[in-house]
């Protein structure tokens, strides 16, 4: 099932003349979800590009928007949200406020601390933001039938709903 991707490991890789057992079904499954993942993230970084930001302004962007704008979240309630440190956060604030996506403002309780609002202009990319998104899903889907689609959904919420073992 291999793309031909530079980045990918070959399907082959799974068993090698060195090694004749090939990997358990979990792990290729495992070496399969990272492959897609790369797949997905190389897409969608392909549609947002004409936006002019990255995957990782495009989710902090997402973040601003969904605290609303009567309380915007602060530098450090992103970070925690985006489990990055402070400075990644400041790093991407940065790039969407040159952007004139994000603004800074003063929390008006507390001046010390520094909220980070959505602008008009960041509203605006955001719908189209999503409409890359949304490209880029299709893309990624368009060789599985609506049937596969609706499997595929089921067991990706499987994962995902799936209680976190080992602390991480």
């Amino acid at each position: 099932m291999s793309t031909g991707s530079e980045t990918d490991i070959p399907d082959s890789a799974a068993g090698s003349a060195a090694d004749p057992t090939p990997d358990s079904t979990d792990g290729v499954l495992a070496e399969q979800l990272l492959r897609l993942t790369r797949r997905l993230h190389r897409i969608q970084k392909r549609h947002m590009e004409p936006l002019g930001i990255t995957p990782a302004q495009g989710r902090l962007l997402r973040l601003v928007a969904h605290y609303g704008g009567d309380r915007p979240p602060r530098m450090a309630d992103l970070a925690t949200r985006l489990e990055v440190v402070p400075r990644a956060v400041t790093t991407l604030v940065d790039g969407l406020e040159a952007a004139g996506c994000v603004r800074r403002a003063p929390d008006p309780a507390n001046r010390r601390v520094i909220r980070i609002e959505l602008t008009e202009t960041g509203r605006a990319t955001l719908r189209r933001l999503r409409s890359a998104r949304t490209d880029a899903a299709e893309e990624i889907l368009a060789p599985l039938t609506a049937p596969q689609r609706e499997v595929l959904g089921g067991l990706l919420n499987a994962l995902a709903d799936a209680p976190a073992q080992g602390g991480c």
